[in-house]
Protein backbone atom coordinates (compact mmCIF):
# COMPACT_ATOMS: atom_id res chain seq x y z
CA UNK A 1 0.00 0.00 0.00
CA UNK A 2 1.58 3.26 -1.22
CA UNK A 3 2.00 5.57 1.44
CA UNK A 4 -0.54 8.77 2.08
CA UNK A 5 0.72 11.66 0.50
CA UNK A 6 1.93 14.24 2.67
CA UNK A 7 -0.71 17.37 2.70
CA UNK A 8 1.84 20.69 2.45
CA UNK A 9 4.49 22.17 1.34
CA UNK A 10 6.41 22.03 4.44
CA UNK A 11 9.02 20.18 5.54
CA UNK A 12 7.82 16.94 6.62
CA UNK A 13 9.59 13.98 7.50
CA UNK A 14 6.95 11.56 8.21
CA UNK A 15 6.30 10.14 5.11
CA UNK A 16 8.94 7.46 3.24
CA UNK A 17 9.75 7.97 -0.49
CA UNK A 18 9.82 4.60 -1.37
CA UNK A 19 6.05 4.39 -0.68
CA UNK A 20 4.56 6.61 -2.73
CA UNK A 21 4.57 5.12 -6.08
CA UNK A 22 6.40 2.30 -7.90
CA UNK A 23 8.26 4.37 -10.15
CA UNK A 24 9.90 8.13 -9.06
CA UNK A 25 10.47 9.87 -12.33
CA UNK A 26 14.07 11.23 -12.98
CA UNK A 27 13.87 14.57 -13.67
CA UNK A 28 16.26 16.52 -16.14
CA UNK A 29 14.81 20.20 -16.56
CA UNK A 30 16.69 22.49 -18.77
CA UNK A 31 13.56 25.20 -19.32
CA UNK A 32 11.96 25.95 -16.27
CA UNK A 33 8.91 26.62 -18.44
CA UNK A 34 8.47 22.85 -19.44
CA UNK A 35 8.58 22.54 -15.05
CA UNK A 36 5.10 22.60 -14.40
CA UNK A 37 3.15 20.70 -17.69
CA UNK A 38 5.60 18.12 -17.35
CA UNK A 39 4.77 17.59 -13.35
CA UNK A 40 1.30 17.82 -14.27
CA UNK A 41 1.34 15.45 -16.64
CA UNK A 42 3.70 12.85 -14.22
CA UNK A 43 0.90 13.23 -11.93
CA UNK A 44 -2.03 12.65 -13.97
CA UNK A 45 -0.59 9.89 -15.49
CA UNK A 46 0.20 8.35 -11.68
CA UNK A 47 3.47 9.34 -10.42
CA UNK A 48 3.30 12.12 -7.80
CA UNK A 49 6.83 11.80 -6.66
CA UNK A 50 9.35 13.80 -8.83
CA UNK A 51 12.68 13.78 -8.47
CA UNK A 52 14.97 17.17 -10.17
CA UNK A 53 18.16 16.51 -10.57
CA UNK A 54 20.64 19.43 -9.34
CA UNK A 55 22.04 19.26 -12.56
CA UNK A 56 21.14 22.25 -14.97
CA UNK A 57 20.68 25.21 -13.82
CA UNK A 58 16.90 25.59 -14.41
CA UNK A 59 16.81 22.93 -11.64
CA UNK A 60 16.48 25.27 -8.68
CA UNK A 61 13.51 27.10 -10.30
CA UNK A 62 11.89 24.13 -12.05
CA UNK A 63 11.85 22.66 -8.53
CA UNK A 64 10.01 26.17 -6.69
CA UNK A 65 7.67 26.02 -10.37
CA UNK A 66 6.10 22.68 -9.18
CA UNK A 67 5.93 22.89 -5.66
CA UNK A 68 4.05 26.10 -6.04
CA UNK A 69 1.86 25.32 -8.87
CA UNK A 70 1.00 21.46 -9.20
CA UNK A 71 -0.81 20.30 -5.41
CA UNK A 72 -0.61 17.06 -6.26
CA UNK A 73 3.13 16.70 -7.03
CA UNK A 74 5.74 15.20 -4.52
CA UNK A 75 8.66 17.42 -5.60
CA UNK A 76 12.49 16.23 -4.74
CA UNK A 77 16.05 17.19 -5.61
CA UNK A 78 18.34 14.82 -7.25
CA UNK A 79 21.61 14.59 -7.43
CA UNK A 80 22.22 16.49 -4.30
CA UNK A 81 26.32 16.67 -3.77
CA UNK A 82 26.51 19.09 -1.32
CA UNK A 83 25.09 20.73 2.40
CA UNK A 84 24.52 23.79 0.37
CA UNK A 85 22.60 22.17 -1.82
CA UNK A 86 20.09 20.40 0.21
CA UNK A 87 19.65 24.38 2.18
CA UNK A 88 19.30 25.55 -1.62
CA UNK A 89 16.77 22.26 -2.22
CA UNK A 90 14.86 22.37 0.83
CA UNK A 91 14.10 26.73 0.45
CA UNK A 92 12.84 26.13 -3.40
CA UNK A 93 10.15 23.48 -2.09
CA UNK A 94 11.96 20.60 -2.30
CA UNK A 95 9.88 17.60 -0.30
CA UNK A 96 12.98 15.45 -0.35
CA UNK A 97 16.31 14.62 -1.47
CA UNK A 98 18.07 11.90 -3.58
CA UNK A 99 21.85 11.45 -3.44
CA UNK A 100 24.29 9.47 -5.48
CA UNK A 101 26.10 8.61 -2.45
CA UNK A 102 26.96 9.69 1.16
CA UNK A 103 29.59 11.61 3.41
CA UNK A 104 29.53 12.80 6.44
CA UNK A 105 28.45 15.99 5.99
CA UNK A 106 26.33 15.49 3.15
CA UNK A 107 24.60 13.21 5.83
CA UNK A 108 24.20 15.64 8.84
CA UNK A 109 22.78 18.35 6.37
CA UNK A 110 20.42 15.88 4.91
CA UNK A 111 19.38 14.89 8.33
CA UNK A 112 19.11 18.74 9.36
CA UNK A 113 16.65 19.27 6.42
CA UNK A 114 13.48 18.23 8.00
CA UNK A 115 12.49 16.25 4.69
CA UNK A 116 12.94 12.64 3.60
CA UNK A 117 16.06 11.04 1.80
CA UNK A 118 18.05 8.39 0.33
CA UNK A 119 21.60 8.57 0.49
CA UNK A 120 23.27 6.56 -2.55
CA UNK A 121 24.75 3.17 -1.97
CA UNK A 122 26.61 0.83 -3.98
CA UNK A 123 28.37 -1.85 -0.97
CA UNK A 124 27.45 -3.97 1.17
CA UNK A 125 29.86 -1.58 3.54
CA UNK A 126 28.09 1.24 2.80
CA UNK A 127 24.68 0.29 3.70
CA UNK A 128 26.00 -0.83 6.69
CA UNK A 129 27.45 2.34 7.60
CA UNK A 130 23.99 4.07 6.99
CA UNK A 131 21.92 1.40 9.01
CA UNK A 132 24.82 2.02 12.10
CA UNK A 133 23.68 5.79 11.79
CA UNK A 134 19.73 4.46 11.41
CA UNK A 135 18.94 5.41 7.35
CA UNK A 136 17.21 2.21 6.34
CA UNK A 137 15.68 3.75 3.17
CA UNK A 138 18.31 4.39 0.41
CA UNK A 139 19.16 5.13 -3.01
CA UNK A 140 20.70 2.01 -4.76
CA UNK A 141 23.33 3.31 -7.62
CA UNK A 142 24.40 3.14 -10.25
CA UNK A 143 22.07 0.00 -9.90
CA UNK A 144 22.73 -1.93 -13.20
CA UNK A 145 26.32 -1.24 -13.23
CA UNK A 146 26.71 -2.02 -9.24
CA UNK A 147 24.90 -5.23 -10.12
CA UNK A 148 21.58 -5.13 -10.54
CA UNK A 149 18.72 -7.54 -9.20
CA UNK A 150 21.37 -10.15 -8.14
CA UNK A 151 22.96 -7.68 -5.66
CA UNK A 152 19.85 -6.45 -4.38
CA UNK A 153 18.94 -10.00 -3.56
CA UNK A 154 21.89 -11.21 -1.77
CA UNK A 155 21.54 -8.07 0.19
CA UNK A 156 18.01 -9.14 1.32
CA UNK A 157 19.74 -11.65 3.67
CA UNK A 158 22.21 -9.91 5.96
CA UNK A 159 20.43 -6.70 5.68
CA UNK A 160 16.88 -7.43 5.71
CA UNK A 161 16.24 -3.99 7.77
CA UNK A 162 17.44 -1.77 4.51
CA UNK A 163 14.81 -0.84 1.42
CA UNK A 164 16.08 0.87 -1.75
CA UNK A 165 15.46 2.84 -4.49
CA UNK A 166 17.28 1.47 -7.57
CA UNK A 167 18.03 3.94 -10.00
CA UNK A 168 20.81 3.63 -13.10
CA UNK A 169 20.20 1.46 -16.41
CA UNK A 170 16.67 0.70 -15.15
CA UNK A 171 13.42 0.55 -17.86
CA UNK A 172 10.27 -1.09 -18.17
CA UNK A 173 11.26 -4.66 -19.31
CA UNK A 174 13.49 -4.32 -16.27
CA UNK A 175 11.63 -2.42 -13.30
CA UNK A 176 9.11 -5.17 -12.80
CA UNK A 177 12.56 -7.30 -11.70
CA UNK A 178 13.44 -5.09 -8.68
CA UNK A 179 10.11 -4.30 -7.95
CA UNK A 180 9.56 -7.86 -6.86
CA UNK A 181 12.40 -8.08 -4.25
CA UNK A 182 11.33 -7.87 -1.12
CA UNK A 183 14.08 -5.18 0.01
CA UNK A 184 12.54 -2.83 -3.19
CA UNK A 185 10.23 0.01 -2.40
CA UNK A 186 10.42 1.71 -5.84
CA UNK A 187 12.79 2.25 -8.96
CA UNK A 188 13.97 5.93 -10.09
CA UNK A 189 14.01 6.39 -14.06
CA UNK A 190 13.39 8.56 -16.94
CA UNK A 191 12.30 6.03 -19.68
CA UNK A 192 9.00 7.77 -19.49
CA UNK A 193 10.71 11.08 -20.23
CA UNK A 194 12.12 10.70 -23.94
CA UNK A 195 13.75 12.97 -25.10
CA UNK A 196 12.01 13.77 -28.39
CA UNK A 197 8.69 14.13 -26.22
CA UNK A 198 10.10 16.57 -23.84
CA UNK A 199 11.53 18.67 -26.77
CA UNK A 200 8.09 18.51 -28.46
CA UNK A 201 6.61 19.22 -25.34
CA UNK A 202 4.09 15.88 -26.02
CA UNK A 203 2.86 16.08 -22.66
CA UNK A 204 0.04 13.48 -23.52
CA UNK A 205 2.79 11.47 -24.45
CA UNK A 206 4.96 11.79 -20.75
CA UNK A 207 1.64 11.14 -19.47
CA UNK A 208 0.66 7.72 -21.24
CA UNK A 209 4.36 6.50 -20.67
CA UNK A 210 3.97 7.57 -16.82
CA UNK A 211 0.53 6.02 -16.20
CA UNK A 212 2.36 2.16 -17.89
CA UNK A 213 5.17 2.88 -15.71
CA UNK A 214 2.47 3.49 -12.37
CA UNK A 215 0.92 0.58 -13.12
CA UNK A 216 3.87 -1.66 -13.33
CA UNK A 217 3.03 -2.93 -9.31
Amino acid sequence: MNTPLPSSGEPDASFSVLGLAPVVPVVVVEDVADAVPLARALVAGGLPAIEVTLRTPAARGAIRAIAAEVPGAVVGAGTVLTPEQVTDAVTAGARFLVSPGCTDALLAAMRASGVPFLPGVATASEVMALLERGVREMKFFPARAAGGTAYLKSLSGPLPQARFCPTGGIGPDTAPEYLALPNVGCVGGSWMLPEDAVAARDWERVERLAREAAALR
